[in-house]
């Protein structure tokens, strides 16, 4: 390719020196369009990355995801996402993403993939059985306790107050008390 057919050439031989219309207009280029313009509807969530809730506007066509922008609208981000926030598309699209969980069992020297329902499935299980074996009516002296010891839970730093505060409430619920966050270590 000669260095003369090059855009900027172009450009300065036929004077169009804003590149606004002439040599610097492709099919391809007046043919673009974001691609938030195609989308159907718009749905408002907050990024999953931090505790700082920034605003995000999620783009569906066809009930699949094709963009993710920070929310104008949003008083805490005003539309603004740091790097990790604007990989959120790639995140909850990219084909790397696993569908499945590992899961190794009690002895066991291999791992083998399960499906994510199974998972919680089991999860959900243990911890019912946990807490019905280790439940603790009342203490040795008679006061009532209504507990167990033996689940904990330590929360990440990625959620905010108010999912906090959910799960604050569900492991209480449960008789949980030994409850702690990320945050606070």
């Amino acid at each position: 390719m000669s260095p003369f057919t090059w855009p900027v050439w172009k450009q300065v031989r036929e004077r169009d020196l804003t590149a606004l219309s002439g040599p610097s207009v492709s099919t391809r280029s007046a043919n673009l369009m974001p691609r938030t313009r195609l989308a159907d509807r718009v749905v408002k969530s907050v990024c999953p990355y931090c505790a700082v809730g920034c605003g995000q506007d999620i783009y569906v066509r066809n009930g699949e995801i094709i963009d993710i922008e920070g929310d104008t609208d949003s008083p805490i981000s005003r539309g603004c996402l740091c790097p990790k926030g604007a990989a959120t598309y790639q995140l909850v699209t990219g084909s790397h993403r696993s569908h499945n969980v590992l899961y190794r069992r009690p002895y066991g020297a291999e791992w083998q993939q399960i499906p994510l329902e199974q998972a919680m499935d089991m999860v959900a299980d243990r911890v019912r059985n946990t807490r019905e074996a280790n439940w603790e009516h009342t203490s040795d002296e008679g006061q009532r306790l209504n507990r167990t010891l033996a689940i904990a839970h330590l929360g990440g730093a990625t959620l905010d107050n108010e999912e906090n505060y959910l799960i604050k409430k569900l492991f209480t619920a449960l008789g949980i008390v030994q409850i702690e966050n990320q945050a606070r270590i």
